[in-house]
């Protein structure tokens, strides 16, 4: 029988200050291009470096109890650069520029090319996962939709055709992360609610193209934006329903910093609704309790065995201590509700 409330993360996990230059981070907006001036490490030291780091989250994820865990994208300078920069048909070294959510300028990705998936790109992020944890294990990569708005296009005559080239090559990707073991798969598609309009064309076509033919569980994740980043959150999503009728098994989405309105999980029936419960704008640690309230919100309007508890995004910008705290109090007020429904 399976748990009920697994609790999860929704991807990243804050970097040791010995490995990445979490100041400089802090500072500028996430890199859409290469940022290796991030990194505190040489080169030839750096994987082994981003190795003993990726350890110390999956025991942090593990410690706190937290039953679905990532390899909190240590390797990762942005969750969504390491792929986007991988891809065939991106000139990198001459970026282009795109506006960011924010509405300003940033480097990104120029598409000069057909977009193709050449190799495996986060395979080995997967097989060290597996190989070190016995928990069940999530995989995010971005998707097609938000890699296309985080480019320059000066290639594809049609937006469309950017998007569903994005799209094969996320498929190819997934394919290869499912064969090395991932559990889950999930998309970051945080642009769908930046873009609605253009969203609510491209969106779901992207995803379902994405994940054409994979089994198992699949999330597309949405959100207003970091904390760090992002101050000001409206209290409801432009683009949310839409993904009703998507070929994801399951939705991931902030309640917590944003005061979401939960009648609209009514919506997303039958998904699987990984519910963000935890305030990454908020440095005080939660306790169990507040956690326990904010998934009692959700149950007037998503069944019990629909929900999946996690933080509202990803934890890279808070401290680390704070980050364990906060999935702590995740899991044990995971386990008060739990208990109150067994």
């Amino acid at each position: 029988m399976e748990k009920i409330l697994p609790t999860t993360v929704v991807g990243s996990y804050p970097q040791p200050d010995w490995l990445l230059d979490r100041g400089n981070l802090r500072g500028r907006l996430p890199p859409r291009v290469r940022a290796r001036e991030l990194w505190r490490v040489a080169p030839e030291f750096l994987e082994s470096a981003q190795d003993d780091a990726t350890l110390l989250a999956i025991r942090d994820m593990e410690r706190a109890g937290i039953d679905i865990i990532t390899d909190g994208e240590v390797r990762r300078e942005s969750y969504s650069n390491r792929l986007a920069t991988a891809l065939e048909g991106v000139d990198i070294e001459k970026p282009g520029s795109a506006l960011d959510r924010t509405g300003h300028a940033n480097p990104v990705p120029r598409v000069v090319g057909p977009i193709r998936h050449g190799r495996a790109i986060e395979v080995r992020d997967v097989q060290f996962l597996r190989a070190n944890t016995d928990r069940r294990i999530k995989i995010t990569l971005p998707g097609p939709f938000t890699m296309a708005q985080q480019a320059q296009n000066d290639f594809y005559k049609e937006e469309e055709e950017l998007v569903l080239a994005y799209a094969a090559a996320v498929n190819e990707e997934v394919r290869a992360l499912k064969a090395a073991g991932a559990d889950v798969i999930q998309l970051d598609e945080p642009y769908l609610q930046a873009r609605p309009e253009k969203a609510k064309r491209l969106g779901v076509l992207g995803i379902d193209r994405a994940l054409q033919g994979i089994a198992g569980p699949t999330v597309v994740h949405l959100c207003f934006g970091y904390a760090h980043v992002v101050h000001q959150r409206p209290a409801a999503y432009a683009f949310l329903v839409e993904l009703a009728r998507s070929a994801a098994t399951g939705v991931s989405l902030e309640t917590a910093q944003s005061h979401l309105d939960l009648g609209v999980l009514k919506d997303l029936a039958p998904k699987e609704i990984t519910l963000g419960v935890i305030d990454l704008g908020d440095r005080a640690v939660e306790s169990a309790a507040s956690v326990a309230e904010r998934i009692r919100r959700a149950l007037p309007f998503a069944a019990l065995e629909r929900i999946v508890p996690a933080p509202d995004c990803g934890m890279k910008y808070i401290a680390r201590d704070v980050a364990f705290g906060k999935l702590k109090a995740l899991a044990e007020g995971a386990a008060l509700v739990r208990r109150e429904r067994a």
